[in-house]
């Protein structure tokens, strides 16, 4: 299994840039899909964006496209997302999950088996 956790989260304003990462330890972190999901209070988890095994495939939400960035690095076992013009929307305790099927890109929680702590990003207006 893989052991994942989040930081980089924080408080910044509208329009402001920040950068989550990931760091994966356990079972190599090439076999797996990597994907961000994110959940604000009251609101069911949703799908951010997913990153094949290799790099070469990736999805987002409708909703952060153009705006936010997956990247993974194998060489650091980390995951990244970049994200920009950052909106009070945006507010949410951000995921990140693995998948042993490393090309699926599923939008659904349940398809991935293993998850971080969360990390909290808040957007002021």
């Amino acid at each position: 299994q893989v052991q994942l956790v989040e930081s980089g989260g924080g408080l910044v304003q509208a329009g402001d840039s920040l950068r989550l990462s990931c760091a994966a330890s356990g079972r190599p972190f090439s076999a797996y899909g990597m994907a961000w999901f994110r959940q604000a209070p009251g609101k069911e988890r949703e799908f951010v964006a997913a990153i094949s095994r290799l790099s070469d495939s990736t999805r987002y939400a409708d909703s952060v496209k153009g705006r936010f960035t997956i990247s993974r690095d194998s060489t650091k076992n980390t995951v990244l997302l970049q994200m920009s013009s950052l909106k009070p929307e945006d507010t949410a305790v951000y995921y990140c999950a693995a998948d042993q099927q490393p090309y699926r890109l599923r939008p659904q929680p349940g398809e991935y088996e293993y998850w971080g702590q969360g990390t909290q990003v808040t957007v002021s207006s």
